[in-house]
């Protein structure tokens, strides 16, 4: 790496570049990647940041930090693009414009299993059966898994829960399942034919849907199979219910619409995601953007990686409201991506402008609510600086909480606000163990050794490390911040709650004197600790209720040595489920066909253990 003092040789570096197409990575004097590039000449390309009359603040800016660089190669501009997208998730550059959400969307997922299921899924398609989505959010996919329960009595339980059952759950009462785990309760054929039918919905035929339903109605209302027909009625009209209450529809078979606001120095990127004629739901994207970014630099940069994010459904059409500067390497690489043709269209006509002036209308509105969040937090965090006398902007806080159920399942979470309020990449979950179950100081203690087990990058150190809790809790943090090496030591504060635990009566408490804050209830800067004290709360509590419903998932016989999936069954089937297994003795539990007398002990002592 180049010494500090030290100016970048950029001459003697262009000297030996080559010509051919490639990626180049530019460093800081602290061996930072600060941008990545993707060029079809790399000579060219890089001479042109050393040029004595760059007019671009952000280009001056840039290449005065530049310390070092280096350059990969590739065949082909295609190539180029791809390198450069998995840089830049790689590294997250100061001066790139970096997709902040490139997760995958969710899908409804319907198994190829004899009885096949309905669920949600998100990631690699691993499994073989029938997509449908992709879905703008995981909330939209249980949405509409909860309307086809309502449709179609398909199950949607886990494959273990099914093979499992011996008798008939909750969903089958409530006429949400067909029970296909018990035998009897529904023939192959009319399980079938439900599966038929809800493939036909989520492809979006839902007047064939509904004929189809008409028609065995009427055949069999004729054959004086009146229950039968009473429940084709009951999902006819449940189905003109819901067709009723359709979001927006029209003649786009596929389609993303993607609308763009720029203003202040904020992006605002709306897709709208068209799929089978129906517009099923939008989303606001606000990338990172670095100062003195072009318009079309942020949406070409936008485009290549949500796109490129992997896991991501490539439309044959995305309309945006102007044109790319690399448009056509930019469509042939989506189009290799996807495996058929995909189409840009700029500004559009009929159908696609209506989409595309929504799409801008919801960009415009979601970001004015950004913006007006900011202020709202600036204010906040402007109070509590006066507050705590801070004489530097506080940058980064942490706040962390304790979750369990009478000392089970413990998880503690930490989650970090910036300047602009939560900051979630940085959000951590610790599930506790080795305690003695409920002491929640062993558990805070745990959490906090392991968030901060060495000294690490200062802009990583938090300003502020608030404690969910009183003088106990806040005494582990002060414990474990005593020999504290770094130069940086973040400000302890416990925030405890009132006796009545109302918003407002929380008691602030300093570490080391243990002096209290006096705030009041309508203080800005109460509000946001309350704000961050009320997320990590609930981060804590969702990371509770996982692992919970996970130990509910969890047979005890899982544990049990020489015990697969077969024996497991058969033991629940011949002991009418898990309680009986538990109430049998050593005898009775070798009767089970496949159960020898020596694992017979071994299952009892396992379980008796």
């Amino acid at each position: 790496m180049t010494d500090k003092a030290r100016p970048f040789d950029h001459k003697g570096f262009l000297k030996n570049l080559t010509s051919k197409p490639g990626v180049y990575r530019m460093y800081n004097d602290k061996n930072e990647v600060i941008y990545v590039g993707k060029a079809k000449n790399l000579k060219n390309r890089v001479s042109s940041y050393f040029r004595s009359n760059l007019d671009s603040i952000k280009t001056q800016s840039l290449v005065r930090q530049i310390a070092d660089m280096d350059v990969t190669v590739v065949n082909s501009e295609t190539e180029a693009f791809i390198l450069e997208n998995n840089f830049i998730k790689k590294y997250k550059p100061r001066y790139n414009v970096v997709l902040r959400d490139d997760k995958s969307y969710p899908f409804i997922f319907l198994s190829e299993h004899k009885h096949p299921r309905l669920a949600l899924h998100r990631g690699t398609k691993k499994q073989k059966g029938l997509y449908f989505g992709p879905y703008p959010s995981a909330w939209a996919v249980r949405e509409s898994l909860r309307t086809m329960q309502k449709l179609f009595p398909i199950r949607q339980c886990e494959d273990s829960y099914y093979r499992a059952r011996s008798r008939p759950c909750l969903q089958y009462q409530l006429k949400r399942c067909a029970g296909p785990c018990v035998e009897g309760l529904v023939t192959e054929e009319e399980y079938a034919e439900q599966i038929y039918l809800a493939t036909m919905f989520l492809k979006g035929k839902n007047q064939q849907v509904i004929e189809s339903l008409v028609n065995k109605m009427e055949t069999a209302s004729s054959e004086l199979r009146f229950e039968a027909a009473g429940r084709y009625r009951d999902q006819i009209s449940a189905l003109n219910k819901i067709q009723e209450q359709q979001w927006v529809s029209g003649n786009e078979q596929e389609m993303d619409v993607l609308g763009f606001v720029y203003r202040n120095g904020i992006a605002s990127i709306q897709g709208l995601f068209i799929r089978d004629n129906k517009l099923l739901g939008s989303k606001s994207f606000f990338p990172k953007v670095p100062a003195q970014t072009t318009e079309m630099e942020i949406l070409q940069s936008f485009v290549l990686q949500f796109y490129l994010a992997g896991n991501k459904t490539i439309p044959k059409q995305i309309v945006m409201p102007m044109g790319l500067e690399d448009e056509e390497a930019i469509t042939d690489l989506l189009s290799a991506e996807a495996g058929y043709k995909v189409k840009f269209y700029k500004g559009a006509r009929d159908e696609k402008k209506r989409y595309l002036q929504l799409a801008i209308t919801n960009a415009e509105n979601a970001l004015e609510a950004k913006q007006n969040q900011q202020k709202s937090v600036f204010a906040r965090y402007l109070e509590l600086e006066k507050v705590l006398d801070f004489e530097q902007p506080i940058q980064r806080m942490e706040c962390f909480d304790i979750s369990h159920t009478s000392g089970q399942q413990t998880v503690a979470s930490c989650v970090v606000f910036n300047r602009d309020g939560p900051f979630k990449t940085d959000y951590r979950r610790y599930n506790i163990e080795g305690i003695t179950p409920g002491d929640d100081y062993a558990a805070m203690a745990q959490a906090l050794s392991r968030r901060y087990k060495t000294p690490t990058d200062e802009s990583k150190i938090p300003d502020i490390v608030f404690i969910d809790g009183g003088k106990g809790q806040l005494a582990q943090a002060e414990a474990h911040f005593e020999n504290w090496k770094a130069a940086k030591k973040p400000l302890l504060i416990g925030v405890a709650k009132g006796t009545s635990r109302k918003p407002g009566l929380e008691t602030l408490i300093l570490a080391g004197n243990h002096d209290t804050i006096p705030l009041s209830a309508d203080s800005p800067a109460l509000h946001l600790i309350q704000h961050i004290r009320d997320e990590s709360h609930r981060f804590a509590i969702t990371g509770h209720r996982q692992q919970r419903q996970k130990a509910k998932r969890t047979s005890v016989l899982e544990s049990v040595p020489g015990i697969g999936a077969k024996r497991r069954q058969s033991l629940l089937k011949y002991m009418g489920g898990i309680h009986g297994v538990l109430k049998a003795s050593r005898d009775e539990i070798s009767r089970v066909p496949g159960i020898s007398e020596e694992l017979a002990d071994i299952i009892y002592e396992h379980l008796h253990s």
